[in-house]
């Protein structure tokens, strides 16, 4: 038969308790690098919104003509009407 020692308890309840508090420290330096990652992406589409915003108010009322093969992203390409016979 097994008997249970009173520093065997204390020694056992203090493992489980330094186990929460780690897994818990874990749990919220794991949330605020996911929230900083976060910030930095909403960050950077905020830039390239800003960017094209500027661009779009720059060339207000121009017209651009695209060639064949220097497309731009944004841009947009007519193509060939083409009838069709039956």
């Amino acid at each position: 038969m097994v008997e249970a020692s009173f520093t065997g308890v204390i020694r056992t309840i203090l493992i489980i308790v330094g186990v929460i508090v780690l897994l818990r420290f874990l749990g919220q330096w794991m949330n605020a690098k996911r929230n900083m990652a976060e910030e930095e992406a909403m960050k950077q589409q905020a830039q390239k919104l800003r960017a094209e915003r500027n661009l779009k108010a720059k060339n207000l009322g121009k017209t651009s003509i695209i060639g064949k093969g220097k497309t731009t992203s944004g841009d947009i390409e007519d193509v060939d009407f083409v009838e069709i016979t039956d």
